[in-house]
């Protein structure tokens, strides 16, 4: 949460009420819900638990009942004993299964939880990504600038990017706190490919960026306006945040 806030401060500094800052901010509120639900995930379920205790005690008093049955039965009463044994059998076998129903509902209700808040991060990222897709390295050293985007300086780019490649990093961290106290195969499965979505998203970045620096080496930079990033009068909410920015 710190360093999310960090980055968020880094960003407004320098593109005030800009969309990718927005977007951090919106990053730092979901950072804090996962903070509780990680929280959640790791404690146990006592109420499950409980109910998973009481029927492994049942099981344990249907096999202790089922012995003592069978020093009392005497040799002719064989029928009989089959007929105990078979009930005896059938009840320990349907508590079994639902002792086994229960412990595995424990854990699909916090899977069901914890890959619900992955995919709100696999989606923060395709937006961040979203918002790179327009910050071209060529547009710095382009004669004449579009003017329907706000010009950037080849540092402001790169500064720019960089903070995009930041935001995906610690996408992938907060996903990756799910799984740190709670073992789950599915959850890791998911957890995994959100890191591979954003070291794939944070690769174009930099590619942008070593091009970028290429560029600066061999072209002169556009002179721009002198004046610090100016965001448009009517700033996108955080649910319908603007690509283009």
């Amino acid at each position: 949460m710190e360093t999310v806030r960090t980055l968020q401060d880094r960003i407004e500094s320098r593109f005030p009420e800009s969309g990718l800052g927005m977007l951090v901010k919106e990053l730092l509120v979901v950072s804090r819900e996962n903070v509780a639900r990680t929280h959640w995930i790791q404690k146990p379920n006592l109420a499950l638990r409980c109910l998973a205790a009481g029927l492994s005690l049942a099981i344990i008093a249907l096999l202790a009942g089922m012995l003592l049955q069978i020093r009392q039965f005497k040799v002719d009463d064989y029928t009989n004993f089959i007929q105990s044994l078979e009930a005896s059998i059938s009840s320990v076998v349907f508590i079994g299964a639902a002792l086994l129903f229960i412990l595995s509902w424990e854990n699909r209700i916090k899977r069901g939880r914890a890959l619900k808040a992955i995919h709100e991060l696999r989606a923060m990222a395709h937006i961040i990504d979203m918002h790179q897709l327009t910050k071209q390295p060529e547009s710095c050293f382009a004669q004449p600038q579009p003017a329907r985007q706000r010009m950037l300086t080849p540092f402001e780019l790169n500064r720019y990017l960089d903070y995009c490649s930041e935001a995906l990093a610690l996408i992938s961290k907060i996903a990756a706190l799910y799984v740190q106290g709670f073992q789950d195969t599915v959850l890791l499965d998911a957890v995994d490919d959100v890191e591979d979505l954003t070291a794939g998203l944070s690769r174009k970045i930099w590619q942008k960026i070593t091009i970028l620096e290429n560029l600066g080496r061999t072209l002169p930079a556009v002179q721009h306006p002198a004046g610090d990033w100016k965001a448009p009068s009517s700033a996108p909410s955080a649910a319908g945040l603007s690509p283009g920015r």
